[in-house]
């Protein structure tokens, strides 16, 4: 492996994921390099296309799905299935092991045009149905099976062995029925025809007779009159659904601007998708296998404010029954997304704001990584000596962006292709599924009193965990005790805000540590719980982070559960859990780095003599650390004994009035203006936050 922290692992690891999780599910596929997004969502087809090979390899004969495309046998069968039979949920094909992805790419941008961005996903998702199952499959469906009011009625999983039923029209079944009224009338027919109608000649009761023939006469045209109208009102309807798609009907409802404005126009599309999903379930158990759509959403982030949110809307509410096959992948770049959503109108409360929104949505947040300095080195040559085209060569640009010349570099620079790297990330799914399930039961056990009590909250954690153990096992690391992963992964779905903020802490120090030219060894054993108490306090007086605070859970949770001795919160394992911490939305990071400054000024050269000093330093100085402050700005010494004389510590300086300072110490304007800068230029805890 030419190099380990790579886009494929952590596409690997996604579509593994992808493969445990329940639907509906959405994960949010963050990074800031587009063609990244890019190059992992092709690998996610890749990889759990393999994924589902070898699940179905495994799996015993008799439970061996079907193939992908139909036989002419296996056809006539499906055909015969939708015609006379109906499913039987049973325990046994509601959790099949074998699974079948279906791939939806929606891209955003090219719905923009419309007032109705979300109705652009429902019509992607029959369109990708009708390529994958064929029309006359679905319409057949609806004119046979269909039932609007089958969303009603309670759903009855059964302990049986057999799948299908027979359909019963008046406790008979249905292909008795078809034949009665079908082949019966046929043979009379046939017979009549050849042998004609009987003719009674008696010379008594002759009117009797004939009246007796015509009512023979008339119950013959009458049975086949019955199947003729069959035949016709199911021809009728068969053509109705074929030529007035499900897409066609939403299409028309979106240029009706009567009709698209009315209350139910979403509903009615609501329904449509819960079609689709009965559909799906009947084929689930017609191909003995589970079938999950994957809808890659792009292009999101190139739309205005209100289509954003009306998407994430639409994954909220259409994608979100609870027997929907959807898995969402929202591919975008979060910093890009969550700035236009928060100029989004409607955004009265903090669960309608940006980050509220999305983790109301996201059930997974899959934040990529940042290259690594050797992936950056491989990749800036690869585009460096990447030819270019000419006007007159046609550009390799085909409806996914997979060969741009921007994203094959990125595939070079990775070091080896999908699928020849493929074969060395496999893994023994035993062992795998033994580590896991161990790090959830045992790690549900210590963190119930601090995990919330949200369904969401529980599957992100769960979804987490696997993502999480799965890129650590890849790359050989391994906290000292395994069973700590689940912790650090709550610590960081559940308080993201205050969790950046350490680490943004932990981050600055070294950086300070090499600008001041010090020893960069740090003590590994130091704990978060250290790292927090010495910095709680300047982040709490920060001002325009109270959107961010608003994503966290309770504080003093978070603080029982950073000095909870059963989990070892140090900064050593801190180093391991950052190499898959991808369930961490680091836009929250760059917002706290950009509002504490990544690297302070005061740490450098002449500017520390000026530079504000932090409230939170401040205000534990003492009266000598104040004199040794100004003896390193060279205040004059007077100046030094005043402040000794009247015992200023940093509490007097942040609390006091600057005026009265001002007089007291009676210094030049120069010089006051110097120590105004350095002692006196923060903000307030006081001070009212605008």
């Amino acid at each position: 492996m030419k190099e380990v922290t790579t886009d494929n692992i952590y596409a690997y690891a996604l579509s593994k994921t992808l493969t445990k999780v329940s639907s509906p599910a959405t994960v949010g596929l963050y990074s800031s390099c587009e063609d990244r997004l890019y190059v992992i969502l092709d690998q996610i087809g890749v990889y759990t296309n393999r994924e589902s090979l070898r699940i179905e390899q495994k799996s015993d004969k008799g439970q061996k799905p079907l193939a992908v495309k139909l036989s002419v046998k296996d056809l006539l069968l499906l055909i015969v299935r939708l015609l006379f039979y109906t499913p039987v949920w049973t325990t046994e094909n509601q959790n099949h092991h074998n699974v079948r992805f279906l791939y939806v790419n929606f891209s955003a941008w090219h719905f923009a045009g419309s007032d109705m961005l979300w109705a652009g996903i429902a019509i992607r998702l029959f369109h990708a149905m009708q390529m994958n199952f064929g029309k006359l499959q679905l319409a057949l469906y609806r004119v046979t099976q269909y039932d609007e009011e089958d969303e009603l009625r309670e759903k009855e999983v059964k302990d049986s062995l057999d799948n299908w039923t027979y359909k019963k029209i008046l406790g008979c079944p249905m292909w008795f029925v078809f034949v009665g009224i079908n082949v019966v009338p046929v043979v009379l027919l046939v017979v009549f025809c050849v042998w004609g109608f009987p003719e009674i000649q008696s010379p008594k009761n002759k009117e009797t007779e004939d009246i007796k023939v015509e009512l023979l006469e008339g119950a013959i045209f009458i049975s086949l009159g019955i199947p003729a109208a069959t035949g016709l009102r199911f021809v009728f309807q068969m053509f109705n659904s074929l030529v007035f798609s499900q897409a066609h009907n939403i299409k028309k409802g979106m240029d009706n601007e009567r009709i698209s404005k009315q209350l139910g126009f979403m509903n009615e599309v609501r329904k449509e998708m819960w079609f689709l999903t009965q559909f799906i379930k009947f084929m689930e158990v017609f191909e003995r296998r589970r079938i999950r759509i994957v809808l890659k959403i792009t292009h999101l982030d190139r739309c205005s404010p209100k289509k954003i949110v009306g998407v994430l809307g639409a994954i909220n509410i259409l994608l979100s029954d609870e027997e929907c096959p959807v898995l969402s992948i929202l591919a975008a770049n979060p910093n890009v997304l969550l700035g236009k959503v928060k100029f989004a109108e409607n955004s009265i409360c903090k669960e309608d704001r940006a980050h509220g929104l999305l983790n109301r949505i996201v059930t997974l947040a899959f934040t990529v990584p940042t290259m690594s300095e050797n992936l950056k080195h491989n990749l800036f040559h690869s585009l460096n000596n990447t030819p270019g085209f000419s006007e007159d060569y046609p550009l390799r640009w085909n409806r996914h962006r997979r060969k741009t010349s921007v994203i094959e570099p990125i595939v070079l620079a990775i070091g080896e292709s999908t699928e020849s790297f493929a074969d060395t990330l496999e893994m023994k799914e035993d062992e795998l599924e033994q580590t896991v399930q161990t790090i959830l039961i045992k790690g549900e056990k210590k963190l119930n009193k601090y995990m919330l009590d949200d369904a969401i909250s529980m599957k992100r954690t769960i979804s987490s965990v696997w993502v999480t153990v799965i890129i650590m096992k890849l790359l050989k690391k391994d906290f000292p005790d395994p069973e700590d992963t689940a912790a650090w992964v709550v610590l960081a779905n559940q308080w993201p805000c205050r969790f950046s903020w350490i680490l943004q802490c932990v981050e600055d120090e070294k950086q300070r540590a090499v600008i001041d030219h010090q020893n960069m060894s740090s003590d590994d054993s130091k704990t978060l719980w250290e790292v927090f108490s010495e910095s709680r306090e300047e982040l709490y007086v920060m001002t325009h982070i109270e959107e961010l605070l608003e994503q966290d859970g309770d504080p003093e949770v978070f603080e029982a559960l950073l000095k909870d001795d059963e989990f070892e919160f140090t900064l050593k394992n801190l180093e391991i859990f950052q190499v898959g911490m991808v369930n961490l939305d680091q836009s929250i990071r760059r917002q706290l780095a950009l509002i504490r400054g990544t690297c302070r000024m005061e740490n450098s050269g002449w500017m520390r003599n000026i530079a504000p000093l932090p409230v939170t330093s401040l205000i534990k100085m003492t009266t000598d650390d104040i004199c040794e402050e100004m003896d390193r700005m060279k205040l004059d010494s007077t100046y030094r004994e005043t402040v000794k004389k009247h015992k200023l510590n940093g509490s007097a300086l942040v609390f006091g009035d600057a005026e009265d300072l001002k007089a007291l110490l009676g210094m030049t304007f120069g010089e006051w203006a110097t120590f105004k800068r350095h002692f006196l230029s923060f903000v307030s805890p006081l001070q009212p936050q605008h």
